[in-house]
């Protein structure tokens, strides 16, 4: 056997040996799932769900703070252009009124003079012009009409539609995350093949350099070859833009370091078989279920607008000089708010999260069939991908076979150096089909893991 055949028999072994090992479909490598948890905790997009479902947990607790007592402390100076009086006959009355009572008290007549020595007591003003006030209010609501715990089932449901939101962005994510880093592992296989094809021709220039020394064939074989060098060359520089692309990319997902993605070696893997994996509902799904939950409780909280609320008043003065005589210091009540007829706002309000509501139902309907035809795609696509890795299989076998004889033949002067490329062209393509068809493999499982809503990562 010659060296050539040994050197390609050691590659293809250790070739067939690195990529066809078969894992668990959900154990990625490590270096990959670190990968797609640097682009979960980077996405902007996530960061914002993450922060529509923050502010939906605020709503709740607004809903909740509405039978919260508010207690609000007040103050105020006011000075008036002037005291505010009784009118000249009021007063006169109230004077004359005090006469009789003090008369009355000492024993005086009715109609006897009133004594000189006695002091009258001046008539109070109804308000001063100073007015200095320091207050407390309370308002509490005891019963809504059921409209704050509608708001509060709104928002819960909202804040779930949004978390379910947030990890169906987190799967794209993961899914972007794992097709770039399969790519750059599909790039990397195909470096190597492209290296082993460029130590296979600098063999053949070898030989044919003696062939010519030796006149057993023409400078013309020798220009083919150095044809082939140049577009191996070419191939070479696509695939190193090919790397610096996806490189570009994954450091676009994930925020990893340009230098440290470069040192990258990932490895195709075939997944395991995943017809058995169990279906479970999408996060799309779950979101607009509970979004079609929270229009159905806004469209409660519209009609409880017509519902009586009840709520307790209170007030309490803590300067009393300063009040006026109308003015009490404290004061407690409660109340009753009962809307009739607001000019079919509410009901006009309702009705429109109603068809809010409808919407998402047929939303909801619409992905499940999605999901279902997506899954029958994923499922196939799998099935031909497992096929044309068999095919694959037996094109690299029989490549294989066919440049050993070519290569024999043409040592013997049985072949032209045309045939001998031609064979060595095969045997490259047929090697990069293989790791192609893994990389289809691969696809198809992540899409079905993610159309059966069981991707973890």
């Amino acid at each position: 056997m010659n060296q050539n055949t040994i050197v390609l028999k050691m590659f293809l072994t250790v070739f067939t040996l690195a990529l066809p090992l078969v894992i668990a479909a959900q154990q990625l490598d490590p270096v990959l799932q670190d990968l797609i948890h640097k682009g979960l905790n980077k996405n902007h997009q996530i960061q914002s769900n993450r922060i529509d479902a923050e502010q939906a947990q605020i709503d709740q607790q607004l809903a909740k703070s509405v039978f919260l007592p508010k207690i609000t402390f007040n103050g105020s100076f006011v000075r008036l252009d002037d005291d505010i009086t009784f009118d000249d006959d009021t007063q006169t009355l109230l004077i004359a009124t005090q006469k009789l009572v003090i008369k009355d008290a000492f024993g005086l007549p009715f109609n006897s003079p009133f004594p000189d020595n006695i002091p009258l007591e001046d008539v109070p003003n109804l308000q001063n012009k100073n007015i200095l006030k320091s207050s407390v209010d309370l308002d509490w609501v005891l019963f809504s009409g059921f409209e704050a715990s509608n708001a509060l089932k709104a928002s819960k449901h909202k804040e779930s539609s949004l978390k379910y939101v947030g990890l169906a962005e987190r799967d794209k994510v993961a899914l972007q995350i794992i097709e770039a880093y399969d790519k750059l592992a599909l790039v990397q296989a195909s470096k190597k093949v492209l290296i082993t094809s460029e130590k296979y021709l600098n063999e053949q220039i070898f030989y044919v350099h003696k062939a010519i020394e030796n006149g057993l064939t023409t400078p013309l074989s020798r220009k083919k070859l150095e044809l082939a060098q140049q577009q191996l060359a070419a191939k070479q520089l696509e695939f190193d833009h090919n790397n610096i692309m996806l490189i570009e990319l994954l450091h676009q997902l994930t925020g990893e370091s340009k230098a440290n993605l470069k040192l990258l070696e990932p490895e195709l893997q075939a997944f395991a078989n995943t017809d058995a994996a169990s279906t479970e509902k999408r996060n799309e799904v779950k979101a607009l279920e509970e979004a079609e939950k929270a229009t159905r409780y806004q469209a409660k909280m519209a009609k409880s607008n017509f519902i009586p609320k009840v709520a307790v008043k209170g007030h309490y003065e803590f300067i009393e000089d300063d009040l006026s005589l109308l003015d009490p210091k404290w004061f407690i009540g409660a109340g009753i708010k009962w809307n009739v007829f607001d000019g079919n706002q509410s009901r006009l309000k309702s009705k429109k999260a109603s068809l809010e509501s409808e919407r998402y139902r047929d939303q909801i309907e619409d992905v499940e069939e999605m999901i279902a035809l997506s899954i029958t795609k994923a499922e196939l696509k799998y099935q031909s991908a497992l096929q044309n890795t068999k095919i694959v299989e037996k094109e690299i076998e029989l490549a294989n076979d066919t440049y050993e004889m070519v290569d024999k033949q043409y040592r013997n002067n049985l072949a032209s150096i045309n045939d001998v490329l031609d064979a060595l062209n095969d045997v490259e393509k047929a090697n990069f089909k293989l790791q192609e068809s893994y990389f289809n493999e691969r696809r198809a499982v992540a899409e079905m893991l993610h159309a059966k809503g069981v991707l973890t990562y």
